[in-house]
């Protein structure tokens, strides 16, 4: 993000910017220092774009400083190729961490010497129940939940057992590290969670070195004050986890004191926290372990499949950190659950790529137009806007000859009411080019249009009559003989309904037609300059990027997003 750009919603402030300000007044903390703390299991998702942008966004907005941490507590789902596309995720979003790229990794042996102390004040102890046996003691919402066995196993015990789970003596599941709080607490995370699990799996980052993992409740509050974090902003779901991470440090502080003098020592950091509701969307997935499926399943290519939500497949679409960043503005931050329309998004996305993609001329499902009264052989270059919102592109040259393609859909034999389009006997506008009429069609043994003829007049050249005759219709059109081949992959939403999971099998709404791909694509010649990740309006049909599998002699486009929302116009339930 830039230094000048406007990250606050639009409409104003929001309730996290009023809490940070209020604190700061109050003297509560003395800077803004707030984290974007992703676990490498899979690649961001639009999501995530919106979480990264409230915890950067206000950082620019106040001043101060921003970490990117990974949560990395968890080795049997995490790899390095997550890690390295979240890295360039977020600074492709813009947000820069300076030199404070942090792994929660690297706090594992101070997060372990915490939970030594929490068992020696008698506030943690080594379980032995298995996970099925805790889950049956846990209780219910309105039932408390049963003790374990081996709650009130002595100190030394379970500094003994500890150790020896941390040696690699115990074999998976069967021991944990429990906090002792009070199983008849009305919050379910306040019933002796577990801190700590027997993992033997090899970590990405720290090798064969632990064979005990910290859980996530256990390690978040504590990464955040081991970085001096102030303003700790999560999404909703962690609004129940605070009062477990708020007395996982006061249960650390007790004993300790601000000088350092008490028998434990210094207090450690407590930072604020502060939620806020995540995105949801329609037509959009955001489970990372489904997303994970459908990469897995084959139904979308990768993670950078241009119809996933994931931030490689929406710029592998065409889609800009600009574009993300105002949907995010557009959307704002709310304290409650509600489902966006993706609407909003491509709308961003068209505001964002109207002002910046260069137009050209393409046509997607070619129909030959053959001009009878223009000169044989000859070929003429005519000027064609680059981007009427951004004068200073200027102009480039666009052949013109007697055998043009124009759109299938641009022409009808016996035309419906209201078709301006071309059709026997009526003229059009070509863009930049000539006013056309046409004269005659031929067909093939099919009795498919194969090919239609027109006269042109020669007088209109750059698309304006002389003696100010009106046309109702101006099409794109290109060259025959100077156009270029191409392919284009046309996108409609991965799934059909606005809720993917709705029903019993969220798989079933997958829609079975979410791409079609088209090989017969002519496009005008300055195309060839084109390279992967450029992005262009082909003019009446939408907006287009050049794909990564362009190579010489094969050009490829995946339109990022039409013109006009026609998607909204089709039955959404077939």
């Amino acid at each position: 993000m830039s230094e000048t750009e406007n990250t606050t919603p639009a409409g104003g402030t929001d309730f996290i910017r009023e809490a940070i300000a209020a604190d700061l007044a109050a003297g509560k903390f003395s800077e803004v220092h707030t984290r974007f703390p992703p676990e490498p299991n899979a690649y961001l998702h639009i999501g995530h774009a919106k979480a990264l942008w409230i915890n950067y966004g206000v950082v620019q907005d106040f001043g101060g400083k921003f970490n990117l941490r990974f949560d990395d507590t968890n080795p049997a789902a995490e790899e390095q190729e997550y890690v390295d596309a979240i890295i360039n995720d977020v600074r492709w979003l813009g947000a820069d961490f300076e030199d404070r790229l942090l792994f929660g990794s690297d706090y594992f042996e101070q997060q372990y010497q915490w939970a030594i102390e929490l068992i020696k004040k008698g506030k943690a102890y080594v379980d032995d129940l298995t996970a099925e046996q805790m889950s049956a003691h846990r209780g219910t919402l309105t039932a408390p939940g049963k003790e374990s066995p081996f709650r009130n196993r002595g100190v030394e015990e379970s500094l003994d057992l500890f150790a020896r789970m941390r040696a690699g003596e115990f074999p998976d599941g069967t021991r944990t590290l429990r906090a002792r709080i009070d199983m008849a607490a009305g919050n379910l995370n306040m019933r002796d969670p577990v801190m700590y699990r027997i993992l033997h799996a090899e970590h990405h980052r720290q090798g064969k070195k632990w064979c005990i993992y910290p859980m996530y409740d256990w390690a978040h509050g504590l990464q955040d004050s081991i970085e001096g974090i102030t303003f700790s902003l999560c999404s909703l779901e962690y609004e129940n986890h605070r009062p477990l991470y708020d007395w996982f440090i006061d249960a650390i502080n007790e004993g300790r004191t601000d000088d350092g003098t008490g028998p434990w020592g210094k207090k450690i950091h407590h930072p604020r926290q502060i939620e806020f509701a995540r995105l949801n969307m329609t037509h959009t997935m955001m489970s990372k372990r489904k997303l994970i499926e459908l990469v897995r399943g084959g139904v979308v290519r990768g993670f950078d499949d241009p119809r996933m939500p994931t931030l490689a497949g929406l710029r592998r679409r065409g889609v800009t950190p600009e574009a993300i960043r105002a949907f995010c503005r557009m959307i704002g931050i709310a304290k409650f659950h509600s489902v966006v329309d993706v609407e909003k998004l491509e709308f961003c996305i068209r505001e964002d790529l109207n002002k910046r993609a260069c137009r050209r001329m393409a046509v997607l499902k070619p129909l030959k137009v053959v001009i009878d009264n223009y000169p044989d052989g000859q070929i003429e270059e005519l000027d064609a806007i680059n981007n009427p919102e951004a004068p200073e592109e200027g102009t480039r040259k666009v052949p013109f000859g007697k055998v043009l393609y124009i759109e299938q859909d641009d022409f009808r034999e016996t035309p419906p009411p209201k078709f301006f389009r071309l059709f026997p006997g009526n003229e059009v506008r070509l863009r930049y080019a000539y006013f056309v009429r046409c004269v005659g069609v031929i067909k093939d043994a099919a009795g498919n249009v194969a090919e239609i003829h027109c006269t042109y007049d020669p007088a209109s050249r750059g698309g304006d009559s002389p003696d100010g005759r009106k046309v109702k219709a101006t099409l794109h059109w290109v060259a025959a003989e100077k156009s270029l081949p191409a392919e284009v992959r046309v996108y409609d939403h991965l799934f059909r309904t606005d809720d993917p999971d709705e029903g019993d099998n969220w798989q079933a709404n997958i829609n079975p037609n979410s791409m079609e791909t088209l090989t017969g694509v002519r496009v005008e010649p300055y195309l060839s300059l084109a390279a992967a990740g450029n992005i262009f309006q082909f003019e009446r049909l939408g907006y287009f990027c050049v794909d990564p599998d362009t190579t010489p002699g094969k050009l490829v486009f995946n339109r990022t997003v039409t013109l006009k929302d026609t998607w909204a116009k089709i039955e959404k339930k077939k």
